[in-house]
């Protein structure tokens, strides 16, 4: 009966109840869909870091804060037994979809084949070529770009690799490699020759090495990569370039190569033993990570290995910036929503109170207590704000579906190429009903005010007022 009571005395003034409802309404529909586009965001940041380094990364101690001055000092030790050993734990072998080497590496890359020799210092990564396009399958929450597949990169030819665009425009390799949109380098300014030149240079030691004479495809650029061995001396391979990879960092862009982990563990480690600098695992769900962290710490314990674990949240902490950066967005439009639907839904009800004055002590001369006027005005409020936030539920569908059927494209955070722009608002339950009982919430505490005001109302001033 009172719920009857509270809709009838919301459709008395329809248009005031409109326009505050609508003012819920716009509210709701805000939160909703920069919160669906925040959802998307999160997903497509957290997609792209799994794709390129997995869920969880296995190290030996020391190397996440101190590897990165001396890769190869870092290595670890017997990681194919380690891999078998984290491979075939019952707890973890159904989280695992890849578990995967790398080695990462530093150096110096030279373009000596053309007119214009070049030299750059590169950051380097091996990998096993069929694990990586395993892994760029990853797309667990359906925000990635389309997987298409590479074969630049083969696990039956190690001398083939792939280089950022900025490090094949530094080292002249626009033209050879087919990029577009890269200009060619500035005509350099004429330089004395020296009188003496030195007795051996850098492509005098490319020569020499073994590496640099198998190639096997001629029609492939090939640029040259030296680097010191974990012995301390000097090594040189030779990589046959099948393409080049935009990074989303400059910095990464115009220093990545990317390679066969055999030819990496041959020009870090030489003839010594070839060791990894991490073992990345990628699971099948997200919400596995945690478990099979705190198993992977417990295995290495039980084990006596000196290995530490890290997430991806860790190696890319860019991730949690955005992640923060994002979330202060959303608060700040939530407390702007917020006020609006406050001070619309207090002007509708202190109005509804004024008019109803004489209704209020007639009400009150008939028995009903203070506390029966208070339930009234504050159900109607609270009506206000479902009867909004419902509406501003479905107008934020309507743009999802709207926005998810144009086909725009965007370039997000840490991407290099554009993808689909989408609004992940149908699987966010938690984001839809927190912002409905948000809004509900903020209008029931809007009405308190008017309807204190009409509880404490006197019935005999109430009964006379005109």
């Amino acid at each position: 009966m009172l719920l009857k009571i509270g809709f009838r005395n919301i459709l008395r003034n329809g248009r005031r109840s409109a326009v505050t409802g609508l003012a819920v309404a716009v509210g709701a529909t805000a939160l909703l869909v920069f919160g669906a586009f925040e959802t998307f965001i999160f997903a497509g940041l957290q997609t792209q870091a799994v794709q390129r380094a997995g869920h969880l990364t296995v190290f030996r101690d020391g190397y996440f804060l101190y590897g990165a001055g001396n890769p190869a000092a870092y290595g670890i030790d017997d990681y194919r037994q380690v891999m078998a050993a984290i491979g075939d734990d019952p707890v973890l072998k159904p989280m695992i979809s890849v578990i995967t080497p790398t080695l990462t590496l530093f150096g110096i890359a030279g373009n000596f084949e053309g007119e214009n020799d070049a030299a750059k210092t590169f950051f380097g990564v091996g990998v096993i070529p069929s694990d990586r396009e395993r892994m760029r399958q990853w797309n667990e929450f359906g925000a990635g770009q389309p997987y298409v597949k590479d074969t630049r990169l083969s696990d039956d030819d190690a001398t083939r690799g792939i280089i950022g665009v900025g490090l094949a425009r530094i080292l002249n390799l626009c033209q050879p490699l087919k990029i577009a949109d890269c200009p060619p380098p500035p005509k350099a300014k004429a330089t004395v020759e020296p009188k003496a030149p030195p007795a051996q240079d850098f492509s005098d030691l490319v020569k020499g090495d073994i590496a640099a004479a198998a190639n096997p495809d001629a029609r492939l650029p090939r640029i040259d990569l030296l680097a010191a061995t974990a012995g301390g001396a000097p090594n040189v391979v030779s990589l046959s370039l099948s393409g080049a990879e935009p990074q989303s960092v400059k910095e990464v862009d115009d220093n990545y190569v990317a390679m066969h982990l055999t030819l990496a563990q041959q020009l870090l480690y030489g003839r010594g033993e070839h060791k990894v600098t991490g073992i990345v695992l990628q699971l099948h769900r997200s919400e596995d990570m945690a478990a099979a962290r705190a198993r992977l710490q417990a295995l290495f314990k039980e084990k006596g290995l000196g290995l530490e674990v890290r997430d991806f949240t860790e190696l890319t902490p860019q991730y949690l910036q955005i992640l923060d950066f994002f979330r202060s967005i959303f608060l700040f439009i939530a407390v702007i929503m917020g006020v609006i639907v406050l001070f619309a839904v207090v002007n509708t009800m202190t109005m509804t109170v004024m008019e109803r004055t004489n209704e209020i002590g007639t009400t009150r001369a008939m028995g009903v207590r203070r506390a029966g006027i208070r339930r009234q005005f504050l159900l109607e409020g609270s009506l206000l704000g479902a009867i909004g936030a419902s509406f501003g539920v479905v107008l934020a569908a309507i743009i999802a579906v709207a926005v998810n059927g144009t086909g725009l494209t965007w370039t997000p955070p840490g991407n290099a190429n554009p993808v689909p722009l989408r609004l992940f608002l149908f699987n966010a339950h938690a984001l839809i009903l927190g912002t409905w009982l948000g809004l509900v919430l903020v209008a029931t505490i809007a009405a308190l005010i008017p309807a204190n005001r009409a509880a404490r109302l006197p019935v005999v001033d109430a009964l006379r007022h005109v």
